[in-house]
């Protein structure tokens, strides 16, 4: 009796366990943003996931083999985005002075067991 007692409670945890597995998904935005390289064509490409910024600290984005990741263009960046899974959402420019800076809106979906909020 005292193991049919200790089976049922084993095999009751683990349907418990597994039914509380979170499989939502939660949307996650980030930001690119272009600007034009002083006496170049190129442009220069920040992308704002929403993390704290620091002086001390670069948050430069960076490929897998740790090098600063660079872009072409701007088409070259959305592409990039768009092969790691982010939807564009909106884009529009912002006048600083003589320049013009460039905002694409991207989103993408998060399993809510994945971010660390």
């Amino acid at each position: 009796m005292k193991n049919i007692l200790i089976i049922t409670i084993v095999l009751f945890s683990s349907v418990v366990t597994r039914a509380q597995t979170d499989t939502s998904k939660v949307e996650q935005y980030c930001q690119l943003i272009a600007t034009q390289k002083i006496l170049s064509n190129k442009v220069s490409i920040d992308i704002d996931f929403g993390e704290e910024k620091s002086y001390w600290r670069d948050t430069r984005l960076k490929s897998e083999d740790g090098k600063i990741k660079k872009f072409n263009t701007i088409i070259d960046a959305m592409n990039y985005m768009g092969r790691d899974g982010w939807i564009f959402i909106n884009a529009f420019p912002v006048h600083w002075g003589e320049t013009e800076i460039y905002h694409f809106a991207f989103k993408k979906q998060f399993p809510k067991s994945a971010l660390n909020n």
